[in-house]
């Protein structure tokens, strides 16, 4: 598998959505951005690439990996999508299909791969929102690949549904930046050690 040859750093590429492109938040204060400043801060030899796009869906993420790999490179992928397709309401079966397709392609480039889960609001009903989670874990599962059950825990499970969230009530703000890279680099740092 992809180990970054002596001297040469590991390439992090960060396939994501509006969580993961600084949505309303001041440039550089996103998560994406505090692990690159962790990863130089500890000293560890790797750049992260960041093709995170707003709005983005699992078919957005399946159609722009191709060229993404191609280009960066990367030694690992963290693929952070499934939240619009559910706010869209388009079929779970799709959203599972493109993330093992993106897994698939990314591991064929000899990349590591490490999946963020997400959760949608009980609104959406018990089943759905139930399948919807779980379907991470299956995914997850069913390649081997290392996964962040809920990219949201500790912000969207908080005591005050809003203290961590932007007006919108959709977007983490600022101050939930550190806690989403928590989440993310408990599950990644393994990765880069490796």
């Amino acid at each position: 598998m992809a180990q970054p040859a002596a001297g040469k750093p590991a390439t992090i590429l960060v396939v994501g959505d509006s969580i993961s492109a600084e949505y309303g938040l001041a440039r550089g204060t996103g998560w994406v951005a505090l692990l690159q400043k962790q990863i130089a801060d500890g000293k560890i030899n790797a750049k992260v690439v960041n093709a995170s796009v707003s709005g983005d869906t699992t078919s957005g993420g399946r159609s722009r990996l191709p060229a993404l790999l191609k280009q960066n490179q990367p030694t690992h992928v963290i693929l952070e999508l499934g939240a619009n397709d559910a706010l869209r309401g388009l079929p779970l079966k799709n959203t599972e299909d493109n993330l093992s397709w993106m897994i698939e392609q990314s591991q064929q480039a000899g990349a590591k791969v490490l999946l963020l889960g997400m959760q949608v609001p009980p609104n959406y009903g018990a089943k759905y929102t139930g399948e919807f989670a779980e379907m991470f874990t299956t995914v997850a599962k069913k390649y081997k690949t290392a996964l962040v059950p809920f990219l949201l825990k500790g912000v969207a499970d908080d005591p005050d549904p809003t203290r961590l969230f932007q007006a919108d009530r959709n977007h983490p703000n600022a101050q939930a930046q550190p806690i989403l890279l928590g989440n993310v680099w408990q599950a990644l740092k393994p990765l880069l050690a490796r």
